[in-house]
C-alpha cells in the first residue's frame, strides 16, 4: 500500500521554507502538483526550481483577502483544479507577554488565524458551488488546549485555528469536504527554530526533556500530511492529530522557560533573538 496523490492539486501556504517545504517535497514524491505561496517571491521561486515542474510559486500575503482570492483563482486557472489546501503559513517568536505590543500580537494572529480563514473560506465556497469534494489540512500546535508561556500570540491564534477546524469539519461534511489538523511538536527548522530557542544551552535542556530524546524529522510530518490528503483516509475528518513523540504529555512546549529564575536575563535572550532575525 502506497500513498498516491497523482492527479491532485494541493496548495501549501508558507510552502517555500521549513515544514511547508518539507510537506511539499513529500506531496511531489507522491505524485501531486503543488502550488506554494508566501510573501517572499525569491524564496518561493528557489524552492519551486529546486523541487521541479510539479511545483509552482505564487507570491501571496494570506492576511489580505484580495491577494488570497487572486492566488487561488490563478491556481485553478493554471492547473485546472483544486483538491486540497494546507494552511501552514505562520509566525511565532518568544516574548514575555507583558512586553508584547498590540502590533506584534496582531501580526501573528493575522497570519495564522485570519490567513487560515481566508484560504479555507475561498476553497470551501469553490468546492461547494461546484459540488466537488475537497480537503483542508491546518497546521496547529500541541499547546492549543493548554496554552503556553512566552508564545501567547501563537497559542491564541492556533487555538482559534483548531476551533475553526472542528467547526468546519462538522458543517462541511455533508458537502464531502474533509477538514483536519496536524499538531506538530518540536521539529527544528532554520527559520522558526532560530526564533524559538534562546541559545544552545536552552536547546540542550529542551531536548533532554523529550520522552524520545530526539526531535521530529520533517519527512515524518510530510508522511502524515500526505496520508491525510490521500484516498487512504476518506473517513478521517474533524481530527486534530499530534505528532510530537509524546512531548505534549509533560506540559506545554515552552512552559519550562518559566522556571528560569532571572526573568530579566530571559527577556534579554528573547530580545537578542529578535535582533538576530532583523539583522
Amino acid at each position: 500500500m502506497t500513498i498516491d496523490l497523482r492527479d491532485k492539486v494541493i496548495v501549501v501556504t508558507g510552502g517555500g521554507t521549513g515544514l511547508g517545504r518539507a510537506m511539499t517535497e513529500t506531496f511531489v514524491r507522491c505524485g501531486a502538483r503543488v502550488a506554494i505561496c508566501g510573501r517572499r517571491k525569491t524564496v518561493l521561486e528557489e524552492t519551486a526550481q529546486a523541487l521541479g515542474p510539479q511545483v509552482r510559486a505564487y507570491p501571496c500575503d494570506v492576511r489580505e483577502w484580495d491577494q488570497v482570492q487572486a492566488f487561488l483563482q490563478a491556481v485553478v486557472q493554471d492547473w485546472g483544479r483544486l483538491d486540497a489546501v494546507v494552511n501552514n503559513a505562520a509566525g511565532n517568536f518568544l516574548a514575555a507577554s507583558e512586553t508584547l505590543s498590540p502590533r506584534a500580537f496582531r501580526a501573528v494572529v493575522d497570519i495564522v488565524l485570519i490567513g487560515t480563514f481566508h484560504v479555507s473560506r475561498w476553497a470551501g465556497a469553490y468546492w461547494i458551488e461546484r459540488h466537488l469534494p475537497g480537503h483542508i489540512l491546518n497546521i496547529v500546535t500541541t499547546y492549543t488546549e493548554t496554552g503556553c508561556a512566552f508564545v501567547l500570540p501563537s497559542a491564541a491564534a492556533k487555538a482559534g485555528v483548531q476551533a475553526l477546524t472542528l467547526s468546519l469539519a462538522y458543517e462541511w461534511a455533508p458537502y464531502g469536504i474533509r477538514v483536519n489538523a496536524i499538531a506538530p511538536g518540536p521539529f527544528p527548522t532554520e527559520g522558526a527554530w532560530s526564533r524559538l530557542m534562546p541559545g544552545s544551552d536552552f536547546e540542550e535542556v529542551y531536548k533532554k526533556r523529550l520522552p524520545t530524546q530526539r526531535y521530529g524529522k520533517p519527512e515524518e510530518l510530510g508522511a502524515l500530511a500526505a496520508f491525510l490528503l490521500s484516498d487512504l483516509a476518506p473517513y478521517i475528518t474533524g481530527a486534530v492529530i499530534p505528532i510530537d513523540g509524546a512531548e505534549r504529555l509533560q506540559g506545554a512546549m515552552f512552559n519550562y522557560l518559566a522556571q528560569v529564575a532571572d526573568r530579566e536575563q530571559l527577556k534579554a535572550a528573547f530580545a537578542a533573538l529578535r535582533a538576530q532575525q532583523k539583522s
